[in-house]
């Protein structure tokens, strides 16, 4: 306190340490010495509340193992993480939790991701499939194929963002220092004309005026007000983290509580991402018959819509593979033909169709395609150069999660969700209607949703874009809050968004709203709280009630009630 006296940077410790030395000075030692022991209490507890808040970061780093057991060549050995490489075979034990990031490359097991995710329900794991540092290996015995070092691991990734997350300014808490800033000095002017200016020119007792100036410095030091910001941003950042939430900074807590508008992306979020087949219409033949034929065909096909197809084939447990298949040709942008049984036949959209039958598609079938199309599905048909034998219909199937998510975000408050999807205008429509959404915009390409995110902006100020983190990327950065899907298994989720929901869960969308506008509710109620109490103790300077130590009492339960109040943010929990 005293060197920032010198250097004329005011601050708590110089308010307090100016009043100690005063009470020195006028002969009040026992006073003096209450404020030197009730503000060292007053400090103790703020550091264990901030670290108390801090304590869910070291809950995260205590969770991965510091060593694994390693086969390399026929030896196996406990080796300390730090010392692991990639390409390193992991061992890992029912009941063990992995010390690394990696891939499985034998065994089958279920492991509980909660820790990375925020998902209770644990997850099937299986040769290929990737897996994180800290989650925990329930029933199997997993080999492991190490993918990253220790510092790159998602687990790491995770602290560490969280971390710099906790340690940034969000704009309430810049706000409270520079009030602070200008306040201090404001404050040690005022004691000092308070002290001064009544003894002078009144004849007042020097003593008691003096004593009155100090119990002003005390008051007046912005502890709570400090404190007010900090606390609550750090503990909403530790228990989003904890419900696999990952939110970047202060800054966008505090953005994600004043949204006003939500966008989409369509493919990956709204819905699974993964093409079905829904419907097969057959005209002629038998449909496990057509199917066959259709999946031998298609099995030589790049287009997306034919793994769905296969899919459906293998589900259905259709013996494709046997299906001998000749003079396999793609025609381009339309469908596919080939030779099977000596018959040629064709696999393709209905416009090949048009085309390709003397009197083009019937009405009867025209009408059954136009049906499925309004459902918002894509129409496939199987046929040769005189009919039409089965139509497929092969649709993205929605997340469950979705229609409930959206209603939520109404329930909260949220006055506009939209949905961006780069689908024809039916498709669009069609999964619009069923999740519920206030707005659709199909036909989009990627620099199409970054210029609708602006415009939303500049009419609703705050915006958040929610997508898959890889090909939103400029709509992500663009929006006021970009919220990433899954950024357990994408870095790029985690590197471009503000937000990340880590499982694949769009149901974390509102319990982050809430928690984010809960933090908000309570930073400005300690702002209150904390400018009424020092406006009220002031008030009692003017009829001598003002004691030093209930300057500094004032001062310090302001400090406890404002911490008490933002730790309420540990208990906001995810509803399931």
């Amino acid at each position: 306190g005293f060197k920032n006296l010198v250097r004329l940077n005011f601050d708590m410790n110089t308010l307090m340490t100016v009043a100690i030395l005063g009470a020195a000075a006028i002969g009040e030692w026992g006073e003096g010495a209450t404020v030197v022991i009730l503000f060292a209490i007053s400090e103790a507890l703020e550091r264990y509340s901030m670290d108390k808040a801090r304590q869910s970061i070291e809950s995260l780093m205590d969770i991965a193992p510091k060593e694994a057991l390693i086969r390399r060549g026929n030896e196996e050995m406990m080796v300390p993480v730090d010392d692991i490489q990639v390409g390193d075979i992991m061992i890992v034990k029912p009941g063990q939790k992995l010390a690394m990031d990696g891939i499985v490359i034998k065994g089958t097991s279920t492991l509980n991701q909660a820790a990375i995710t925020g998902e209770s329900v644990p997850v099937t794991k299986t040769v290929g499939d990737e897996v994180f540092a800290g989650t925990l290996n329930e029933e199997g015995l997993l080999e492991v194929k190490v993918t990253k070092r220790v510092e790159d691991t998602t687990l790491s990734k995770i602290i560490h963002l969280v971390e710099e997350a906790q340690a940034e300014r969000a704009p309430s808490q810049a706000f409270v220092d520079r009030f602070a800033k200008y306040y201090t000095p404001a404050i040690i002017i005022f004691a000092l004309l308070l002290a001064v200016i009544p003894p002078l020119f009144m004849g007042a007792d020097w003593s008691e005026w003096i004593y009155r100036g100090l119990a002003v410095l005390v008051v007046g030091c912005p502890c709570a007000l400090v404190i007010s910001t900090p606390v609550s941003i750090v503990t909403a950042i530790g228990n989003a983290a904890k419900n696999g939430v990952l939110i970047k900074g202060g800054i966008y807590l505090e953005e994600a509580g004043n949204l006003k508008v939500i966008a989409f992306d369509k493919t990956g979020t709204l819905t699974k991402g993964i093409p079905s087949v829904t419907d097969v219409v057959t005209y002629n033949g038998n449909e496990n018959e057509l199917m066959t034929i259709t999946a031998a065909i298609e099995k030589g096909s790049q287009h997306p819509l034919a793994s769905a197809i296969i899919r459906k084939a293998e589900e259905d447990g259709l013996n494709f593979n046997d299906v001998s298949v000749e003079e396999f040709q793609s025609i381009t942008g339309k469908g596919v033909k080939a030779k099977v049984n000596n018959a040629m036949y064709y696999v393709g959209s209905p416009g090949l169709f048009e085309e390709l039958l003397p009197n083009g598609i019937q009405s009867e079938i025209k009408e059954q395609i136009t049906t499925l199309q309004i459902q918002g599905k894509t129409v496939m048909a199987l046929g040769t150069e005189k009919e039409i034998l089965a139509l497929i219909a092969v649709a993205d199937e929605i997340r469950e999660s979705s229609e409930e998510v959206i209603r939520k975000l109404h329930q909260v408050g949220i006055e506009k969700t939209v949905m961006l999807t780069g689908d024809n205008q039916r498709t669009a429509e069609a999964i619009g209607k069923q999740v519920g959404v206030s707005d659709i915009k199909a036909d989009l390409l990627p620099e199409d949703k970054l210029n609708f995110i602006k415009a939303l902006r500049e009419k609703y100020r705050s915006v958040a874009m929610v997508g898959d983190g890889v090909n939103d990327a400029p709509a992500l950065a663009a929006s006021t809050v970009g919220v990433a899907m899954g950024g357990a298994g994408t870095d790029t989720a985690l590197e471009t968004a503000d937000i990340v929901l880590m499982a694949d869960d769009l149901r974390k969308l509102p319990y982050t709203i809430r928690l984010s506008r809960k933090a908000l509710a309570i930073i400005k109620q300690n702002i209150a709280f904390a400018l009424g109490v020092k406006a009220l103790a002031l008030l009692m300077i003017a009829p001598g009630w003002l004691t030093l130590w209930l300057a500094v009492f004032a001062d310090m339960g302001a400090t406890l009630i404002v911490t008490l109040n933002s730790m309420r943010l540990v208990k906001v929990e995810d509803e399931p």
